[in-house]
């Protein structure tokens, strides 16, 4: 099973196999396949004791021995790209990787929506470099508590869907690009749960159409 997993891996038929499926979620729920706009951030999760030095580090803000995930995702929650790093990895340096790999991807990708911490001179450099806007998100100094805050709302959930794959939970792959795959994996795993629960409402109303009840569970939902 291995073998399956490092040959589609290193072809790059995880990602091709997540991407078809991506582009049908969105024409399922009327959007355009390739999005137009998307959120940034990253998560640093604890890694196993068969990650290498090489590719771990220490997050001191979080205090977080491991990895980080950087990721964009599209304003329905769905991934465009991502990125493990050691978990000392800057956000800022990360982001001009990897924005620079979403945009040759998706060409319609005007607009992305970060958090404070993009903040700098990665603004001027994806306007000039990518011709993309960076909009910070930031928390206003009065506020107390949690707070959901907009845009930035849709990528912490996505972390919470990835965190409920326990493969995930930790870092247990000794490459970089198993990390990615894995991710991959799990979105996918997450598109196919919603085609089958939307085949399975269709069936139960006796329709080949897709009614509004199972049309919904594609939709944004939430603040």
């Amino acid at each position: 099973m291995y073998a399956f997993f490092r040959r589609w891996r290193d072809h790059g038929l995880v990602r091709e196999f997540h991407d078809r499926l991506r582009a049908r979620a969105r024409l399922r729920v009327g959007r355009d396949a390739e999005p137009s706009a998307g959120v940034i951030d990253s998560q640093s999760v604890k890694a196993d004791a068969v990650v290498g030095a090489d590719s771990r580090g220490f997050d001191g803000g979080k205090l977080v021995n491991g990895r980080k995930q950087h990721v964009v995702v599209d304003t329905l929650g769905l991934l465009l790209g991502v990125m493990v790093t050691a978990a000392d990895t800057g956000d800022r340096t990360a982001a001009r990787v990897l924005l620079k790999q979403v945009g040759d991807a998706h060409h319609r990708l005007a607009l992305v929506w970060a958090d404070g911490g993009y903040t700098g001179s990665l603004v001027e450099h994806c306007l000039a470099a990518f011709a993309l806007v960076l909009a910070i998100v930031k928390r206003s100094d009065d506020m107390r508590g949690f707070v959901v805050l907009p845009k930035r709302w849709i990528v912490e959930r996505f972390f919470a869907h990835l965190m409920r794959t326990r493969r995930l939970a930790r870092d247990f792959e000794r490459r970089t690009t198993s990390a990615e795959a894995m991710i991959y994996w799990s979105m996918t795993l997450l598109m196919t749960r919603r085609f089958a629960f939307d085949r399975n409402a269709s069936t139960r109303a006796g329709t080949t159409s897709i009614p509004n009840t199972a049309t919904i569970s594609w939709q944004v939902s939430g603040p």
